[in-house]
């Protein structure tokens, strides 16, 4: 009996010894299929990312970067160099257009303005060079030359602005005399076009010393630049201009100073004459220097009030506007006109032609300050 039962349980060990063999086997296979013989539970090799670079990727690295900083240099470098190029155009074109506007003189005589000329134009052939070497330094230049070109730039940039600047104020400091701000345009010779000057205080003058920045485009044989009259006497102060002098009248035609000096046409001219009631003594200052001088003209006369003071015209005894004749108008421009009822001292007189000339004002008529209205076309400009 325990025969057979022992045989029993050694067949049945050995089957399920068989079944369990194909098991395994059947689960390999189905592994190897899903994962290359991998068990699922076992983890892939860690990379080691902690690893120490090689010389040779030391080197690769850096050429990166430095490449990568060139590129940056360059770049910027490109960006600087293309605003300030565009900044240093737009200042040439604004030169150039300021500089195609007729420039008035500052300087009294042909000579000085031929110097300062030649100065200009030297100024405007230096920018020009140095806007050339702008223009060549937008070409990339080698890592380790970046530095010392843009310090060559920069330092060209700073001339030429400077050159520009200086070029920019001797333009500015000629289209108007004299640091002056604006000036009464006198656009045609006509009968209808003058200003009318109101004075703050009575004109009843024993003395008066009277300044004007004259710039005539024509003149005639009689061209008023400013006239004083009352209905009984027109020509108790005239200033004209004719073809080879200035007149000054005082109390009437009887009473003038005739300085032969001829005024140049379109440059501006600085216009200062005098007058006392005790010694009769008349004077003319042209550009800050005495050219003429008399006594005994219009000895203890006085300048009546309640006349009518005008620019560009000369009162003949009608009503204002009126009975005006062309022939004596006056065309083109007049800045910084000032009476004082005194006589200026030769040192106040050279400053009112001066640097502050516009700034300067009389205690009669005081130019930026004294009601002057332009009529019939006559208008301010800047």
């Amino acid at each position: 009996m325990r025969l057979p039962v022992i045989l029993f349980c050694v067949l049945w060990s050995a089957v399920s010894a068989e079944n369990s063999d194909d098991y395994e086997l059947m689960y390999v296979n189905l592994d190897n299929e899903i994962d290359n013989g991998l068990h699922p539970t076992e983890d892939p090799t860690p990379c080691d990312c902690n690893r120490e670079h090689s010389k040779w990727d030391k080197l690769f690295i850096m050429l990166e970067n430095s490449q990568m900083r060139e590129g940056m240099l360059l770049q910027a470098t490109d960006d600087v160099l293309r605003g300030e190029l565009q900044n240093l155009r737009a200042e040439l074109g604004r030169l150039a257009g300021s500089l195609g506007r007729p420039c008035a003189p500052a300087a009294p005589t042909e000579a000085r303005l031929a110097r300062a000329l030649d100065e200009l134009l030297q100024a405007s052939r230096d920018a020009g060079r140095r806007l050339a070497r702008l223009e060549e330094a937008g070409v990339p230049r080698p890592q380790q030359e970046e530095g010392r070109a843009l310090s060559a730039v920069l330092e060209e940039l700073r001339l030429t602005r400077a050159d520009l600047r200086a070029v920019r104020d001797w333009a500015a400091g000629r289209w108007l005399p004299a640091g002056c701000e604006t000036a009464i345009l006198f656009p045609m010779r006509s009968k209808k076009i003058f200003a009318s000057v109101h004075p703050a205080t009575p004109m009843k003058l024993d003395a008066f010393s009277a300044c004007i920045w004259v710039k005539a485009t024509d003149v005639l044989n009689k061209t008023i630049l400013f006239s004083y009259g009352t209905k009984r006497n027109p020509y108790e102060i005239q200033l004209y201009l004719t073809y080879q002098s200035i007149v000054l009248v005082v109390g009437g035609e009887e009473n003038r100073l005739v300085a032969d000096t001829v005024i140049s046409l379109g440059m501006w001219t600085h216009l200062c004459s005098t007058w006392n009631s005790e010694e009769g003594r008349m004077s003319f200052w042209v550009n800050g220097e005495l050219v003429a001088t008399i006594v005994d003209m219009a000895t203890g006369h006085i300048v009546p009030e309640g006349g009518i003071l005008q620019i560009g015209q000369e009162k003949n005894g009608c009503c204002m506007g009126g009975g005006f004749d062309e022939t004596l108008a006056f065309s083109g421009r007049l800045t910084g006109f000032n009476i004082w009822d005194h006589v200026l001292s030769n040192e106040e007189i050279r400053k009112t032609g001066g640097e502050e000339s516009c700034h300067i004002r009389g205690n009669v008529v005081g130019w930026g300050v004294t009601e002057i209205q332009p009529h019939g076309g006559a208008q301010y400009v800047s």
